[in-house]
């Protein structure tokens, strides 16, 4: 895929003016969206994602239109999946609700121009040492296993700094209370940094954290570097907007682990098997390449990873949905339980009087 610098050029300066949008109509005046307001923008985003991709299909035909998409919805799953530590982050530092969106944009303007240099820094390795697609695949092969090992997310997992977010705050002078928006403040004549940078900070850092997997993944499904960053923009750019989305719904998405388990499987299979074909380790059957098994093509990895995504989400909401049930069923019997002997149901029964006398059983009263 040869793709011209001024293509390049005008692809960087369209994200950075969506990004510059992004904070100038929403993010400048803080707020917390509503439902509708982020559906629509998450629309927007992913309408954006896919004008994108009817582009490549028309000026570079199906082959890469498919590695864009495979690639495209792979981040945009991964990407649900940080939510879920975002959620944490944002808990565990006290932000408000109304600056949450400020924090998530900056923190994903970081996070995209360090994955920048991370694709970078990959698109050489690749193309100079074949054994880099062995490595990526090893990566996301142990990452396969340590999602599907850990059975999916628990609400109350507490978040633990990184070592970028302990060392910075050693070493920079900080306050502890919010100052409105502001990133620094004055006090008695020193400059601080107020907690709003710190959770700005940690989004960041966390998000590069989670590229050690996302960027292999995408290199699995493509070798071509302007594909690889417009897929990662794109998945990023619709993230804010997503975050206040889905934000009461991530309980409920109980198997995504497992489903991203997969997925980070398949593509780790598949960057070993292409690491196969491309061999030049002397010490894997002589340094010749090893075609016994064929390489996956890309509509297959398509299918796979929408497939994976789909019987995840629907057994997920399933499962939701029959433990909301249960738990009612079990409220119901249990106020049942509570009530006078020969009253149940009946709507008649006396007012029991609530005695003012503390409990020494240890139960908790209300």
């Amino acid at each position: 895929m040869d793709v011209p610098m001024w293509v390049w050029g005008i692809t960087v300066a369209a994200i950075m003016a969506m990004l510059v949008f992004d904070f100038v109509g929403h993010v400048r005046t803080p707020h917390a969206p509503s439902l509708r307001e982020s559906a629509i923008w998450s629309a927007v985003y992913v309408g954006l994602a896919v004008v994108f991709g009817v582009l490549v299909l028309v000026f570079s035909g199906a082959q890469f239109a498919g590695e864009y998409f495979a690639g495209y919805i792979t981040e945009k799953s991964l990407s649900v999946d940080n939510l879920f530590v975002f959620v944490l982050i944002m808990a565990s530092f006290g932000v408000p609700r109304e600056l949450q969106q400020k924090v998530l944009l900056f923190g994903i303007t970081f996070a995209l121009a360090l994955r920048t240099v991370f694709i970078l820094v990959g698109a050489a390795a690749i193309e100079n040492f074949s054994w880099v697609f062995y490595l990526f695949g090893a990566i996301l092969i142990w990452t396969a296993w340590v999602q599907a090992r850990s059975g999916g997310h628990s609400g109350d997992e507490d978040y633990k700094e990184n070592a970028v977010l302990r060392f910075a705050r050693r070493v920079l002078p900080t306050t502890d209370e919010y100052h409105g928006d502001r990133m620094t403040v004055r006090v008695d004549g020193r400059r601080l940094i107020t907690p709003l940078a710190i959770a700005l900070l940690a989004i960041g850092t966390a998000d590069v954290i989670f590229a050690v997997d996302s960027i292999p993944a995408i290199f699995g499904l493509t070798q071509e570097t302007y594909l690889v960053f417009t897929a990662n923009a794109f998945s990023l750019l619709g993230l804010r907007q997503l975050f206040f989305l889905i934000d009461g719904l991530l309980d409920r998405l109980v198997y995504l682990s497992y489903g991203l388990a997969v997925i980070l499987g398949f593509i780790g299979a598949k960057l070993v098997i292409h690491a196969l074909h491309t061999n030049e380790l002397p010490f894997v059957n002589g340094g010749e390449h090893v075609t016994l098994i064929p390489e996956v093509p890309t509509w297959l990895s398509l299918s796979v990873i929408l497939v994976t995504l789909v019987v995840t989400t629907v057994a997920s909401l399933a499962k939701s949905r029959r433990d909301r049930a249960e738990r009612a069923v079990a409220g119901r019997h249990g106020g049942s339980r509570d009530l006078p002997r020969g009253t149940e149901g009946t709507g008649s029964a006396e007012p029991v009087p609530v005695s003012a006398e503390p409990r020494t059983d240890g139960a908790a009263t209300h």
